[in-house]
């Protein structure tokens, strides 16, 4: 019988402590000792000393897409675009890279580039291969849209012989599904 009471008690005895407790407000808190909390997590004015200079707050990442260069010779250093796992559409994300390997061609007609395809090692030999033609035709579609003189460029499928990386996982696979942009004569 003495067990059954003495949990009600040490329940009560608990709950009374918590609904007891006093809390100081921010502004009276006292910090002693060498690790002191700055004071704008306390809601106290954060003195000249402490404040960080505007040059160095870092800003949040917008987004976890790597964003181009905006110059165009800096554009034009990225030569592999990326697919998703037996896709032939190139992603939005090289639009801008794209256009200025377009514009390049534009205005230098002696240049000439080939355009590699590429597929990870799942599937077939042969229907890699298509895949990899079909990646590549789709970069020199759009190129061409954005002005390039189709005489300019080449087309090459790899399929799965030449990976980027070896592996046997996501990461290298998605490394290999790829296509690069080989430039065989620049001026």
């Amino acid at each position: 019988m003495r067990a059954s009471l003495t949990v009600p008690l040490l329940l009560a005895s608990l709950l009374s402590a918590c609904t007891t407790t006093v809390v100081q407000p921010a502004s009276q808190i006292s910090q002693s000792g060498s690790l002191k909390v700055h004071p704008g997590l306390l809601g106290q004015p954060v003195p000249p000393e402490l404040q960080t200079p505007t040059s160095q707050v870092v800003k949040p990442v917008e987004s976890e897409t790597p964003q181009p260069p905006a110059n165009t010779e800096d554009l034009r250093t990225q030569r592999s675009l990326y697919f998703s796992l037996n896709q032939t559409d190139l992603k939005a994300d090289y639009d801008q890279v794209l256009m200025a390997h377009a514009r390049y061609l534009a205005r230098t007609p002696a240049a000439r580039m080939r355009i590699e395809g590429h597929a990870d090692e799942r599937g077939s030999a042969n229907y890699n291969k298509q895949l990899g033609l079909k990646r590549a035709q789709s970069i020199r579609a759009t190129l061409i849209g954005n002005g390039a003189d189709p005489a300019q460029i080449g087309l090459k499928s790899w399929g799965n012989s030449r990976p980027k990386v070896r592996g046997r996982d996501e990461a290298a696979w998605a490394e290999n599904r790829r296509a690069d942009i080989v430039y065989e004569r620049e001026r």
